[in-house]
C-alpha cells in the first residue's frame, strides 16, 4: 500500500526528510523509482542501468534519477482548441556529502527540467482556453529549461527534523497528500496542493524550510520563501527576494498514526501567507488548507481536502474536494476518484463567476520495471468562464518513463 499511495514512507526513507516530503519532492521521487514494480509485462530493460545507478550510490553518495514525461488531452468541446500536449525532460538527484554513515546527513538536492509543447497549446493553459478556472495539469507547461530545486538539505536530532535551504518548490512540503503528484496521481490541482486555493505556490524559489517530528505522532513545517521564485532564473531570485522582499509564508502541523504510514493516516491543517507582488499585480492574501486521509484494509484511501482564501491570487475562495484511491496490487495499479466544488476567487478575476464541479478518474498502470500509464477522464461542469456551456469532458492519456 505505501508502495501505491505513498512514494516515501520510513521504511524505505533514511531519516524524516524523505518522510515528510510530498510523492513529486527529489528524494520522495528516487525512494518510488528505487522500489522494485510488480509490472504488466514483467519485463525489466534497465537491470543493467540500475545496477549502476547503485553502484554510483555506494561509492560516491550520489543517487541519479531520470524520467520522461508525456501528456496530452482531448476536450468534449472547447472555443477555442479541443487538444493540448506536452513533454517534461527530468533530471533529478541528491548527493550526500556530509554525515553519509549517519542519521544526520546532509545532501545536496537538484532537479532540472525541460518543459516543452508538443504543438501550440501546453497543457497548463489548456483550462482557460475551455474557459475553465482552473488548472487541467500545474506542471505540463513549456517554460523550456529550469531547475526546479538546487538546496541543502541537513538533518537534525538524529534524522527526527530537518532544514532545507536553496531554491525550493513548496508544493514538496506544503498540504502533502499521497495522491497528488501531477506526474503519477491527479492530474488536475484541485485534487493537489491547496485544492487550488493557496495563492502563488512558487518553485525554484530562494528561501528555507525546517520540519520534524514533535511527537511520535504530531509533526509541523514552517517554511518562508521568495513569491516571485522563477525557476528559469534562479540567480534572479536574489534579486526578487533581497530587493523586493514579497515572500510566502506557510505553517503546517500534522498528525498521523505513526511516521511509516505519515502518507496513509494523515491530518494536518495549513496557514498560509503571501505578500502583495507588484510586478504580478496580485494582491498579498492569506488562507488554510486542511487535509484528511484513512487508510482502509490496506486497499482503500478515501480523503477528505479543501481550502479557503482571502485574495493572495489564488484560483479559488473555497473549494472542497472528497474522493479515494483505491489499489489490489501495490507496484502495478492505482485507480484515484475525485470530486471538487470550487468558488473562483473575485479578487484575482476581478468579477464575481459561478461556482464549479469537477470530477476526476484515472488508473495508473505499471507496464514494465520503469514505464507506466495513466488513462484518465475529467468532466468540468460550469466554467466559470464558458457560461454557453455547461459540460466539458476531458479525455486524457500520461505517460512516465523513469530510468
Amino acid at each position: 500500500m505505501l508502495l501505491a499511495f505513498g512514494p516515501s514512507s520510513l521504511a524505505q526513507a533514511a531519516n524524516v526528510a524523505e518522510t515528510l516530503s510530498g510523492p513529486s519532492a527529489t528524494p520522495s521521487t528516487l525512494s518510488y523509482d528505487a522500489q522494485d514494480k510488480d509490472s504488466l509485462l514483467a519485463v525489466d530493460i534497465q537491470e543493467g542501468w540500475t545496477q549502476w545507478k547503485s553502484d554510483l550510490e555506494a561509492r560516491t553518495g550520489l543517487t541519479l534519477g531520470f524520467d520522461y514525461n508525456a501528456l496530452g488531452f482531448r476536450a468534449s468541446s472547447s472555443p477555442g482548441d479541443r487538444t493540448a500536449g506536452s513533454g517534461v525532460f527530468r533530471a533529478f538527484g541528491k548527493w550526500a556529502l556530509v554525515g553519509r554513515d549517519g542519521p544526520n546527513t546532509g545532501n545536496l538536492v537538484f532537479k532540472l527540467e525541460q518543459r516543452h509543447a508538443y504543438g501550440d497549446l501546453a497543457v497548463t493553459d489548456f483550462g482557460t482556453e475551455l474557459g475553465y478556472v482552473g488548472l487541467v495539469n500545474s506542471v505540463f507547461n513549456d517554460q523550456g529549461w529550469r531547475a526546479t530545486n538546487l538546496y541543502w538539505q541537513q538533518n537534525l536530532a538524529d534524522g527526527q527534523a530537518v532544514v532545507s535551504v536553496g531554491w525550493l518548490d513548496v508544493t514538496d512540503y506544503v498540504d502533502v497528500f499521497a495522491l497528488a503528484s501531477p506526474w503519477t496521481g491527479f492530474s488536475n490541482l484541485a485534487f493537489q496542493t491547496g485544492s487550488g486555493t493557496i495563492g502563488g505556490l512558487p518553485d525554484g524559489a530562494l528561501g528555507a524550510v525546517a520540519a520534524g517530528f514533535l511527537t511520535d505522532r504530531v509533526y509541523a513545517a514552517v517554511g518562508i520563501v521568495d513569491a516571485n521564485g522563477d525557476a528559469t532564473d534562479l540567480l534572479g531570485g536574489f534579486d526578487t527576494l533581497f530587493d523586493e522582499g514579497e515572500t510566502f509564508k506557510s505553517l503546517e502541523l500534522g498528525w498521523t498514526s505513526g511516521p511509516k504510514a505519515l502518507f496513509i493516516d494523515n491530518a494536518h491543517v495549513t496557514l498560509w501567507q503571501i505578500d502583495e507582488r507588484t510586478k504580478a499585480g496580485s494582491d498579498d492574501g492569506y488562507g488554510i488548507a486542511f487535509s484528511y486521509t484513512r487508510g482502509i484494509e490496506n486497499t482503500w484511501l478515501p480523503f477528505v481536502r479543501g481550502g479557503w482564501a482571502d485574495a493572495g491570487g489564488s484560483l479559488y475562495e473555497a473549494a472542497l474536494s472528497v474522493g479515494v484511491g483505491y489499489t489490489q496490487n501495490p507496484g502495478r495499479q492505482l485507480t484515484g476518484l475525485g470530486v471538487n466544488w470550487s468558488r473562483p476567487n473575485d479578487d484575482t478575476f476581478g468579477v464575481d463567476l459561478d461556482d464549479q464541479w469537477t470530477v476526476e478518474a484515472f488508473s495508473r498502470w505499471q507496464l514494465t520495471e520503469g514505464i507506466e500509464i495513466t488513462p484518465s477522464v475529467q468532466i468540468i461542469q460550469n466554467p466559470a468562464l464558458n457560461p454557453d456551456k455547461d459540460t466539458i469532458a476531458l479525455f486524457g492519456l500520461r505517460l512516465r518513463a523513469a530510468f
